[in-house]
């Protein structure tokens, strides 16, 4: 392995031999692995490609994974190798298996996009299981807070979960998901959601017919917290302790906390509802994550930094799904985003390297993601939200005498593959009622400059014939897959808009339905005489009980507080489309006031979780509040029954345990 490499990776590869033949342009030269085969499950492999590119490139790698008996699936999509001395490298492929037994199939895909060619690899490696008597074993991973499991074979048709509870039984037992039996090979699971330096009893349960037989027991004790900078971790004041009327069932909080700036980044966590930490995942290098969503069964989407095809930023350029040990389960960027977008035609999407400085009128490119993915679409799909950038004529949204570069969105839909299948870009919606109009800027006039905390990258920026900065018109913040009908609401935050697609399951018009909101197409049943009823720059919006309603949302308010003052609403909305109008169902200020970020939630026994999320307290410091609304019969208003004063957060959730989240 060539000597730049020699001196990041410790280990020497082994070639697995050439995959190519002579004279094609794109040549696989090695492909080095850390640990040979065979290994155990829950052993950290990492794979690097190595290849040749006779065209001046760049020569992107991709990775996929066929478990045993099964067909290849992504896992690391294209991505820009490093070039040293003629030979092109693959960034490194981390492999953590989890799933069952014997022997898999791992491919590298070598691609030059400029030529069209490409060239793949594939080797064969063995994983043996964990266990191998009749009693389950139970180890430790690099996350102190979680184990790995691993239970024998059980019988074909069957299902198995596991049950783990401390050895005291201070705290009622949690199970993971069930998943169906695959004999003879091993089942395997990882157990999260434990207190630190604990011992805990664990058992596997299998259901057969309906019958559940429990398994042996054995033993774990956790680790300790991790301590210092190494592992940031938040720390919690209870305002208010869970009483008799806090959700007795949602007893954990997952939140997502994120810095504007300064040190540190600290750790996402699940704590419980008096603060203490059950769960956490840090990334290195120290970078601000998005959790965007956690997963039925376990594990998280995130939106995170790292090196791509632009090198101008690596801001929020990947879409990471992860494991509850904090393992890249696969992962997306940007740049093949771009790429797959353009071939379904999408013309606003591609990579912003491309456009000539100073862009001329109608450039534009796609930026970073943002803000939101979620995979509650049918079959696993999975929808996220990236920026826009164009450039339009001088006067635009009342720009001075030169040409603005006007930050939009796009909403991408991914197969199960992780490949874009659909897509919506805003601006080709910009014409005015009943869609957008481009003439209708943000409702605070809000910008965004190259740098600026709280917006994507800019890239179309900084020539003196281009207006300084870039103006924020829609920032979207999260979307929401309406079951019933196939559709997709999203949220603009700059607008005070909630919008409707109809995308019926990708056979839709791809139109706006309806805006709700002030100026929108929705009236306000303003039963309780609010001198501003609706909301504003809200975020976390979705329609509660798998979309039969109400429709949650937080409303920070800044449009009502700009004009009146005031605070953070949490809000619960009917919505009527027959009348097309909202009426409150909650309206509840929250006694903070928190300009940007936060979640709303409905819980299992009729409460609401609400987070005011960035809330100055003093001159600098700014925090989240995990807050629990019982609502009030015949009111539209409520009492706090839970407040957790925590670290200034994105998003947080209140559920049972970290394998049942939310679904909205």
């Amino acid at each position: 392995m060539h000597t730049r490499w020699n001196s990041l990776w410790i280990w020497a590869g082994l070639c697995v031999g050439l995959c190519s033949p002579v004279f094609a342009t794109v040549q696989i030269t090695q492909f080095a692995m850390s640990k040979t085969s065979p290994q155990t499950i829950g052993t950290s492999i990492i794979f690097v490609g190595e290849a040749t590119d006779s065209n001046p490139g760049p020569l992107t790698f991709q990775f996929n994974v066929a478990p045993p008996g099964g067909s290849l699936a992504l896992v690391k999509d294209f991505n820009v190798g490093v070039l040293s001395s003629g030979v092109w490298y693959s960034q490194g492929f981390n492999w953590f298996p989890t799933g069952i037994e014997g022997t898999y199939q791992i491919q590298v895909v070598a691609k030059d996009f400029t030529s069209g060619e490409s060239t793949s690899q594939t080797i064969s490696y063995t994983i043996n299981p964990l266990v191998t008597g009749s009693t389950p074993v139970v180890v430790s991973t690099a996350n102190t807070l979680v184990a790995l499991f691993s239970a024998p074979s059980c019988p074909a048709g069957s299902a198995m979960r596991v049950s783990f509870q401390q050895q005291s039984q201070a705290t009622p037992a949690t199970t993971t998901n069930y998943v169906k039996c695959h004999p003879p090979n091993t089942m395997t699971y990882e157990i999260a959601g434990m207190y630190p330096s604990t011992a805990y009893n664990m058992y596997s349960q299998t259901d057969t017919g309906g019958v559940v037989t429990n398994g042996p027991t054995v033993t774990f004790t956790t680790g300790a917290l991790p301590t210092g900078t190494a592992v940031p971790i938040p720390t919690f004041t209870t305002g208010i302790p869970p009483g008799a009327h806090t959700d007795k069932v949602e007893k954990m909080l997952l939140l997502d906390p994120i810095q504007f700036g300064g040190e540190p980044f600290y750790a996402d966590v699940a704590a419980d509802l008096s603060g203490n930490v059950m769960w956490y995942y840090y990334a290195l290098p120290p970078q601000s994550i998005i959790l965007t969503r956690p997963l039925q069964g376990g594990g998280m989407l995130t939106i995170q930094s790292g090196a791509v095809w632009n090198t101008v930023t690596t801001k929020s350029q990947l879409l990471r799904q992860i494991d509850l040990a904090g393992h890249i389960v696969r992962e997306t960027n940007t740049g093949i985003i771009q790429q797959e977008l353009l071939a379904l035609g999408a013309t606003d999407a591609g990579p912003c390297s491309a456009i000539a400085s100073p862009p001329p009128v109608g450039a534009a490119c796609l930026g970073a993601f943002h803000h939101e993915s979620i995979q509650t679409l049918p079959n696993g799909q999975t929808a996220l939200l990236a920026d826009i950038e164009k450039i339009f004529p001088a006067d635009t949204q009342n720009s001075n005498t030169l040409p603005v570069d006007i930050v939009g969105d796009i909403i991408i839909i991914l197969d199960t593959n992780w490949q874009v299948v659909w897509y919506f870009d805003t601006f080709q919606h910009d014409g005015g009622a009943p869609q957008l109009s481009i003439d209708r800027a943000a409702v605070l006039g809000e910008t965004c400059s190259a740098n600026q905390q709280g917006c994507p990258h800019i890239f179309l920026v900084g020539s003196s014939q281009i207006e300084p900065k870039a103006n924020d018109w829609l920032h979207a913040n999260s979307l929401y897959y309406w079951p019933q009908e196939g559709d997709i609401i999203w949220s603009s935050r700059n607008q005070d808009w909630v919008m409707k697609i109809d995308y019926k399951n990708g056979k839709g018009t791809g139109n706006i339905l309806w805006r709700m909101g002030v100026g929108g197409d929705f009236t306000f049943n303003n039963v309780n005489n609010d001198p501003y009823p609706w909301f504003s720059h809200q975020h976390d919006v979705g329609l509660e009980k798998k979309g039969a309603g109400p429709m949650s949302l937080f409303d920070n308010g800044d449009t009502r507080v700009a004009q009146n003052g005031g605070d953070n609403r949490g809000m619960a909305l009917t919505v009527d489309e027959s009348t097309m109008q909202v009426t409150p169902v909650l309206s509840q200020s929250l006694g903070v006031y928190a300009p940007a970020d936060g979640s709303a939630q409905l819980l299992s026994n009729g409460d609401y979780f609400f987070l005011p999320a960035t809330v100055l307290v003093g001159l600098s410091n700014q925090y989240s509040y995990s807050i629990e609304i019982f609502p009030t019969a015949g009111t539209v208003n409520g009492t706090q029954v839970l407040n957790i004063q925590g670290a200034n957060s994105y998003r947080a959730w209140q559920m049972p345990n970290l394998y049942e989240p939310p679904t909205t």
